[in-house]
């Protein structure tokens, strides 16, 4: 779908993305170095070990704490068409993150910090990134996986306006510029075929395997969450992120939630009333998340909110083809 976007200095671009969205965020000036003159071209979204490297090196605890979200992007609601994402069996992978307990929270909420701790203070964490030469942030979170290091989040978060981004790390538990767990580098980005050809909003889903870490893969530090897919509309769900656009300032860990509905205008997307901002993209949403342990299953990430209805943050459908994403990622 292509939308029409004013950016913060006026200017009128278009672009294959249908709303503000929520996750692209954070600037400071970098470099982006080149590959050698000669060297094979890797595939897209794959990263040399010598990348992954300087990556975790560049995201020092100040960068990360300096990180400033991008204004929200605005959108013209004429100048879009919806696409309705595919639909397949239901799939459900379950959590492998060890149940620890919690304590009992409001459904539903608007957007608060998250107090409750249990697993998901865990799987879930910042992605800081290189877009277009500035440093960047969105959220993401760890999943069961065959190779117990896969990461989703939301598409643009890996690829935006044609470019995939670099120097792109998951920090799992991020808080006040501390990487707990460790910086994780990907050693691979992917995204569904939609969003990696047209920027189609309905399929905003990404994905990162990332490198082992002193030996170890992602999910024997921090655990993984569940999956679910093609589980329709009208859940009881969660969602959490890292947003770092005023009032927040992306040194919390916020979560909202409620029943979901499906977006009735533009896309094809899951709906929650949610006050979550910039750099809260790619942040997961869980179906039958459990209060008393911190794990679900997810089922949705953070991708956008419109302009004009800022109390409601959107996500969308893990379908078939976020399902063959995660297929994807898993095996590699």
């Amino acid at each position: 779908m292509i939308g029409r976007f004013r950016t913060s200095g006026g200017a009128r671009v278009r672009r294959s993305v249908l709303g503000a969205l929520a996750g692209v965020a954070a600037l400071l000036a970098t470099g982006v170095t080149a590959a050698p003159a000669g060297a094979a071209t890797p595939e897209p979204g794959a990263v040399p070990l010598a990348a992954q490297e300087r990556a975790r090196d560049f995201w020092t605890p100040e960068r990360m704490r300096q990180a400033v979200p991008l204004d929200v992007l605005s959108v013209d609601r004429s100048d879009v068409t919806a696409s309705t994402p595919r639909q397949g069996k239901k799939s459900v992978v379950a959590p492998s993150a060890p149940a620890s307990p919690v304590g009992a929270l409001a459904i539903p909420n608007g957007g608060g910090p998250w107090t409750g701790g249990g697993a998901v203070v865990k799987t879930a964490g910042r992605v800081f990134f290189t877009y277009q030469g500035r440093t960047a942030s969105c959220s993401g979170n760890a999943v069961t996986s065959a190779n117990k290091s896969t990461v989703m989040t939301a598409g643009h978060c890996v690829k935006l306006e044609g470019s995939w981004h670099t120097n792109w790390v998951f920090v799992p538990g991020y808080h006040d510029g501390q990487a707990p767990y460790g910086r994780w580098s990907a050693s691979k980005t992917l995204s569904t075929p939609q969003w990696t050809a047209s920027e189609d909003i309905n399929y905003d889903v990404g994905a990162a395997v990332v490198a082992p870490l002193d030996g170890k893969n992602l999910t024997d530090v921090v655990g993984g969450q569940g999956l679910a897919f093609n589980t329709g509309y009208n859940k009881a769900m969660y969602a959490f992120g890292f947003p770092a656009a005023a009032p927040y300032d992306g040194e919390k860990f916020i979560y909202c939630s409620g029943t979901t509905y499906r977006d009735f205008l533009l896309s094809s997307d899951h709906g929650m009333t949610c006050d979550m901002t910039g750099g809260s993209s790619g942040g997961p949403w869980f179906t039958q998340f459990d209060e008393a342990t911190g794990t679900g299953l997810q089922s949705s990430v953070n991708s956008f909110k419109y302009n004009f209805l800022p109390n409601a943050m959107y996500g969308p459908v893990f379908g078939a083809d976020a399902q063959n994403l995660y297929q994807t990622a898993q095996s590699s």
